[in-house]
């Protein structure tokens, strides 16, 4: 397996972020934080979804936990 997979936010809906997380990748997210540009690493486990953000890990036991948390920042767009 190579690399993260870079993806611009919002470029892609939840379902298909869910399903290639699912599949072993890891997503970088390229995103904008007040003003300045910022990467987010999206991963899984096979047991609980993250988010490494540049301030915060975020941890989501579900998917639909997950899900809403992409949405929510942005990351995916329904």
């Amino acid at each position: 397996m190579g690399g993260p997979t870079t993806v611009n936010a919002g470029e892609y809906g939840p379902d298909e972020l869910l399903d290639r997380l699912q599949g072993g990748e890891r997503i970088v997210v390229s995103t904008t934080f007040l003003g300045d540009p910022h990467e987010v690493t999206l991963r899984y486990d096979g047991e609980t979804y993250y988010c490494d953000t540049p301030t915060r890990l975020h941890k989501h036991p579900t998917a639909a936990e997950m899900r809403q948390c992409m949405v929510k920042n942005g990351y995916a767009t329904e």
